[in-house]
């Protein structure tokens, strides 16, 4: 069983910056793609952020340039930096990734979410 768990959502005044974090745990052999998703009022899951094993990172057009999405291998966590966050970033994050519990099994796992709002 593999669990993943973000943190660091909250309220922040728009112009402000928090940074998520994404912790995996359990029967973990090797994470290979990582990402980061939100859910908004329209109830869409839109995907904002990936980095691979090799460290290739990708974003979605809203986020570029504010956004920026690392990892900590030895420690299995991901993370997302938040920075100049507007009204229109207020969503659920969710953050997901492939984990191999063996050399030849692998499936995607995903976290609860955890709330970021964004006030004018």
């Amino acid at each position: 069983q593999v669990q993943l768990v973000e943190s660091g959502g909250g309220l922040v005044q728009a112009g402000g910056s928090l940074r998520l974090s994404c912790a995996a745990s359990g029967s973990i052999f090797r994470i290979t793609d990582m990402g980061w998703w939100r859910q908004g009022p329209g109830n869409q899951r839109d995907l904002i952020a990936t980095i691979s094993s090799s460290g290739t990172m990708t974003y979605a057009d809203p986020v570029k340039g504010r956004f920026s999405i690392s990892r900590d291998n030895a420690n299995n966590t991901v993370y997302l930096q938040m920075n100049a966050l507007t009204p229109e970033d207020t969503a659920v994050y969710v953050c997901n990734a492939y984990v191999f519990m063996t050399t030849v099994r692998g499936n995607n796992f995903w976290g609860p979410g955890t709330q970021v709002t964004v006030s004018s």
